[in-house]
């Protein structure tokens, strides 16, 4: 804000002098002088206008950091010492499965609990055009070879999806679901527990800035059409 004054101030002190000027200036050199200040205004008002953007846009991030800490000290340390009882209560309470997805971003695997979650919102599909819709969007998304966030899994569970992905069922995913339900609960869970994230919740201490690559892009069902997830965020 008080960059913004500064600079607003220095923009009227400029402006200022120069009416003073061409008042005392003959006319026809001051239809020239006008024409060439009135260049110059603009270039000072696209300088002014740069650094004012640069400005805001130190200001605006530090303001996002402070939310973003504000949001994630919310969990209670008792509640986040029942997220270390079992992988379950981690993942049916929304904050768990926050910080739990916050915490594989920074193990660049948030793909893993991503498709998890595809796969439960796909367990609900309404119709069956919805159904066939939202498995195609999960195979090219999670499944098939070279997809933007394959999940390991191995050939026979893909097989498996592939055999039944032109006429899916609500268990057509179950397998792989399972298998990396699995993974994360053998794997990830056990060092998100050791993490310092998970110990400053259990501490009641503010959390640290974390490390994070950009987030990937979220996946909504909503790009098809005539297709609602009942999901409502999606990391």
């Amino acid at each position: 804000m008080e960059t913004s004054l500064l600079f607003l101030s220095q923009r009227n002190m400029w402006e200022s002098k120069e009416k003073t000027f061409f008042k005392l200036m003959p006319g026809s050199a001051k239809e020239e002088a006008s024409k060439e200040a009135k260049i110059r205004a603009k270039e000072k008002r696209n300088r002014l206008s740069l650094l004012l953007q640069k400005s805001e846009f130190h200001e605006e991030p530090q303001a996002r950091r402070s939310a973003h800490l504000a949001g994630v000290t919310r969990v209670c340390p008792e509640e986040a010492i029942r997220w270390g009882e079992s992988f379950d209560k981690l993942l049916s309470h929304k904050d768990g499965l926050e910080t739990f997805t916050r915490f594989l971003k920074t193990e660049f695997s948030e793909e893993n609990i991503e498709f998890w979650m595809a796969c439960e919102d796909f367990k609900k599909s309404k119709d069956r055009q919805q159904m066939m819709l939202k498995a195609k969007a999960i195979y090219e998304k999670f499944i098939q070879n070279d997809a933007p966030q394959e999940v390991n899994l191995d050939f026979h569970t893909k097989e498996l999806i592939v055999k039944s992905i032109a006429q899916p069922t609500l268990h057509s995913f179950d397998a792989a679901q399972s298998r990396v339900y699995q993974l994360m609960e053998q794997d990830s869970y056990t060092r998100f527990l050791k993490s310092d994230i998970y110990a400053d919740l259990v501490e009641g201490r503010p959390q640290r800035p974390t490390n994070l690559r950009r987030r990937s892009r979220s996946f909504t069902y909503n790009e098809f059409q005539d297709v609602k997830s009942d999901v409502a965020i999606w990391f």
